[in-house]
């Protein structure tokens, strides 16, 4: 693990890690600064983690939450757009190589494109499933285990709210990407040493 966060490192990324998710929710909340804002990509992890409570929770910051229950779509959408220009953007990845590219598919995509430009700084919780030797393992991994679990899990919500579920590889994975990081510790990850996420 310390030749990958030496790597990690190298490529630019600040890097911490963590034996565990209550861990990785202390190491997060370090970065939870008052006055500050926050925007939220999808993340199963930083649920997972604790983290997404505390956020919702924190009357110090601003929280552009699109998965605040009751919004309209456009609420949504322009919350989206607003947690693009944060002080922090907090979400998970569907990958990590070893030598240091996030790897990723978005249906609507300002997840990837926060993570690319935007915030001021990006938060990102990875789970150890997610560490994968090469960018071509890493969308392997979203197209046989990312994306196939995140449809039932809306399709199951869908059902859940009397929907109709219609959600397809085509809507949930249009978007891919794989970056490195850019300026320096600017991309903040947390390693965690249990299975996190999809």
């Amino acid at each position: 693990m310390q030749e990958l966060i030496n790597t990690l490192e190298n490529c630019g990324y600040k890097v911490h890690l963590a034996k565990d998710k209550n861990e990785a929710f202390e190491i997060s909340k370090t970065y939870i600064k008052d006055g500050i804002s926050v925007g939220l990509g999808g993340s199963t992890s930083v649920g997972q983690i604790g983290l997404l409570d505390y956020l919702v929770k924190n009357e110090n910051i601003t929280l552009y939450n699109q998965y605040e229950a009751g919004i309209t779509m456009d609420e949504n959408i322009e919350r989206r757009r607003k947690g693009m220009l944060t002080d922090l953007y907090v979400t998970g990845t569907n990958t990590l190589t070893k030598d240091g590219k996030l790897v990723n598919a978005d249906g609507s995509g300002n997840r990837v494109a926060a993570m690319i430009f935007g915030p001021k700084n990006v938060l990102v919780i990875v789970g150890k499933n997610k560490i994968v030797d090469t960018v071509e393992d890493g969308f392997k991994r979203i197209m046989e285990v990312a994306a196939v679990k995140n449809i039932d899990r809306m399709n199951s919500k869908a059902i859940e709210m009397g929907k109709e579920p219609r959600h397809n590889l085509d809507n949930i994975a249009n978007k891919f990407s794989y970056i490195k990081a850019d300026d320096k510790d600017r991309i903040i990850l947390v390693l965690v040493d249990e299975e996190l996420g999809f």
